[in-house]
């Protein structure tokens, strides 16, 4: 099958070790054109050995996006069919805790983007001939049932993306252009090795417990190490997504059917089992001891 003839995909976000290049290389074996993206060109060696093509794509700067579409354009004859919104980024630091800064930056990235990219896109995806998609990879962490303590930011930054997404998903119908949630669950991947900083600021509350919340904000325990398979999860995303018409939300990943079940549970369900995953119990152990301590000070 001739590159022409195949149904194309543009995947942002694809570089060593993360989930755009198992999705690039998934939707490469079941017979796709794939256009794997990064925004540092390095990191695409994974993708670039199993012979896909590779661009260039900054997904925070206009000026890439365009140069990026304007590339697709040329390769393509003017279309693309499917546009897969993977890149992103995560910060873990107790809500109180959080740098503005850095928060501001993760939103631009993980919710901004996806206005961005898809809208820079548009006008190929429109000259599909075999019908447009435009799938945001969201995370089942959107949902109240799936939210951690320790990653507020990501819980709000998904939690934003997935209601964009849906909007997204209504205001292109009129234009034959789908849009699909893609909730992923955990996933053994290189997410948390690139989390810039995973230590809390001298003043935090929350140092009473410094060793064990440090540990929880830098993975230990989640995707990192307790996710599925990610080659198994991108075959299965790919074989969802390749339909006529996929489904709107599509999930897949660890824990997502308990995130799926959880939305109808009442709040609070599952907050001790959440605690004892992310230290909260020890932190709150430590500061009862604490506070015995004091009052036997007093007396």
């Amino acid at each position: 099958m001739s590159h022409m003839t195949k149904r194309s995909v543009l995947i942002t976000g694809c570089s060593d070790g993360g989930l755009g290049a198992h999705l690039a290389i998934a939707f490469d074996k079941a017979g796709w054109r794939v256009f794997a993206t990064a925004r540092n060109p390095a990191k695409l060696t994974t993708v670039r050995a199993a012979g896909l093509e590779t661009l260039v794509l900054d997904t925070l700067s206009v000026d890439s996006i365009a140069t990026c579409a304007s590339q697709v354009h040329g390769l393509t004859g003017g279309s693309l069919d499917m546009l897969l919104n993977n890149a992103g980024g995560g910060y873990s630091m107790p809500l109180l805790d959080v740098d503005l800064v850095k928060l501001r930056e993760v939103f631009e990235l993980n919710v901004f983007s996806l206005v961005t990219v898809s809208r820079g896109f548009l006008p190929l995806l429109r000259a599909s001939r075999h019908g447009a998609t435009i799938v945001n990879n969201t995370s089942c962490s959107s949902l109240p049932s799936a939210a951690l303590p320790f990653a507020g930011s990501y819980n709000a930054f998904n939690a934003a993306a997935a209601n964009l997404t849906e909007v997204m998903r209504l205001e292109l119908q009129p234009f034959e252009v789908k849009v699909v949630n893609l909730m992923t669950g955990a996933v053994r991947s290189s997410f948390h090795a690139n989390l810039t900083e995973t230590t809390l600021p001298p003043d935090s509350i929350y140092n009473v417990a410094k060793d064990r919340v440090e540990r929880t904000m830098a993975g230990e325990g989640q995707s990192r190490d307790d996710g599925a398979d990610p080659e198994v999860y991108a075959k299965h995303v790919v074989a969802k997504l390749s339909r006529q018409s996929p489904s709107h939300w599509v999930w897949e990943g660890k824990w997502t059917t308990l995130a799926w079940f959880g939305q109808f549970l009442p709040i609070g369900t599952f907050d001790r089992v959440i605690k004892n995953m992310v230290g909260l119990d020890i932190l709150e152990k430590t500061i009862r001891q604490q506070n015995i301590a004091k009052t036997k000070k007093v007396v």
